[in-house]
Formats: C-alpha cells, sequence, structure tokens
C-alpha cells in the first residue's frame, strides 16, 4: 500500500531541494526524519522535505485500514521537480531593466510498507 503527499510551488530553488531528496531516497521514514531533523540547521530543504514527509505519514495511516507504526514505512520515492519561475524586473542604470529570477519548486513524496512488495 502507498500514500502521496505534494508540496507545490515552494519558493525554494530544485537543485537545492535535489540535495536534500539524494540523501533521503530509499531510508526508511524513522531514518529518514533523524537525518532531516540534524540538517534542519543547514538546509531550508530539509523543513520543507520534513513536512511534506510528515504528511505522507499521515496519508498512510489516514489510508490504511489498521495501525501502522511510522517505522514500518519507508520511503519508495521521492523527487523535486522545478515550477513556474517568478520574473522580476530590476532597474538599472540608464534606463535598462535586469531580469532577477526566483525559482519555485513542486516536491512529492511516496511511502509505502516494508512488507508489500508491489
Amino acid at each position: 500500500m502507498q500514500a502521496v503527499a505534494k508540496v507545490k510551488n515552494v519558493r525554494y530553488g530544485v537543485r537545492k531541494l535535489r540535495q536534500v531528496t539524494d540523501l533521503v531516497r530509499g531510508k526508511s521514514v524513522a531514518e529518514a526524519f533523524a537525518m532531516l531533523s540534524i540538517l534542519h540547521s543547514q538546509k531550508k530543504g530539509a523543513v520543507i522535505v520534513e513536512n511534506c514527509l510528515k504528511s505522507a505519514v499521515a496519508n498512510f495511516k489516514q489510508k490504511s485500514p489498521a495501525a501502522v507504526a511510522a517505522e514500518e514505512l519507508k520511503i519508495s520515492a521521492i523527487y523535486a521537480d522545478g515550477a513556474t519561475i517568478m520574473k522580476r524586473i530590476h532597474p538599472r542604470s540608464q534606463g535598462r531593466a535586469f531580469r532577477i529570477e526566483k525559482p519555485t519548486s513542486h516536491l512529492t513524496v511516496v511511502v509505502s510498507n516494508d512488507t508489500d512488495k508491489e
């Protein structure tokens, strides 16, 4: 059984977010929470991934007919995709305009049982 959680239009670059998702891909949920709690002070992406992972675990518990512990779950898929880029204009000398690009990202986390091999 699987449960999915998505976070869309996060105001954080996809390249930075992928650094965090690569660390927790394939790990158990308890192990991933331990890694992300250490990364809180260094990466803003760790906070975003942890909140999405909490949502995926809650979705799994809601969907599951029997009670399940977080230690039994595993991250079966996690990926970050690029979203729209907000474009702003910064005025420069002699009437020129330089573009400022503010990237956004989409994050998807899929958790599943260790026992179910689908």
